[in-house]
């Protein structure tokens, strides 16, 4: 008896020492925008998911105000603007408020209602995102499933060609 409880706790360990982690990406294994909570730029307000337009399709970018990338990727975005105007862009980062506050006057987003900045304080995004370079870009269709991601900078027409 004392060799089938050992034997049968020996499986055990060995089955579960051996045993895979689901490693595939949040985004891939839950294929729909993610339920989040940001603060906006424009009035310090929560934005969440229940926000979004249920009529357009999503756009969310992670992004950095000092990466270069990021700039160049959102001044090609707002100077093709009229290639995103059936979708909303959420614009989000981890980085304090003060900057992302500059970034958004300095590119007068204020002036495009379909662009949304706002902070991500915990880096919500970027865990779900398994974000690995900025910007990160990741479009959902207006039922609210993923569609397509783009990892760095990106024509904006490719992006758009994925809405």
């Amino acid at each position: 008896m004392k060799k089938l409880f050992f034997t049968f706790l020996v499986i055990c360990c060995c089955k579960t020492g051996f045993a895979q982690a689901d490693t595939s990406l949040l985004y891939l294994r839950f294929p729909f925008v993610p339920p989040f909570k940001i603060t906006k730029v424009a009035d310090s307000l929560p934005f969440t998911k229940d926000d979004l337009s249920k009529k357009k399709a999503t756009i969310i970018m992670v992004f950095s105000p000092d990466c270069e990338h990021c700039q160049h990727e959102t001044k090609e975005l707002i100077a093709h603007i009229g290639l995103f105007k059936k979708a909303q862009i959420i614009m989000v980062s981890p980085i304090e408020y003060s900057y992302i506050k500059k970034f958004y006057d300095e590119y007068k987003i204020a002036d495009y209602p379909n662009i949304i900045m706002g902070r991500d304080p915990s880096y919500y995004f970027g865990t779900f995102f398994h974000v690995r370079s900025f910007p990160a870009i990741f479009v959902y269709d207006k039922k609210g499933n993923f569609v397509k991601a783009f990892d760095g900078s990106y024509p904006v027409e490719q992006i758009a060609e994925a809405l």
